[in-house]
């Protein structure tokens, strides 16, 4: 599937990237959570359809180790 010659790998990616960086601009902790573990998730995606699981694996580790903080702090008591 290729729309405006990106195929459907690469717009998981920059979907992933938007994701992201969108999470950065929220001033409430729990929504910039919230959308970057959106974002690491397209990013294990993205990593999983990379023809090369070789170069998609620290891709794939990194954002699961990423989206696991972000549960861990939306997850933790406030006491």
């Amino acid at each position: 599937m290729d729309i405006f010659g990106i195929t459907g790998t690469e717009l998981i990616g920059y979907l992933a990237s938007l994701a992201v960086l969108i999470s950065f601009t929220m001033k409430d902790l729990k929504n910039l959570r919230m959308i970057n573990g959106i974002g690491c998730l397209l990013f294990v995606l993205y990593g999983c359809l990379i023809p090369t699981l070789r170069v998609g694996l620290p891709i794939i580790i990194t954002n699961l180790a990423i989206f696991g903080i972000n549960i861990y702090h939306l997850t933790r008591s406030k006491a």
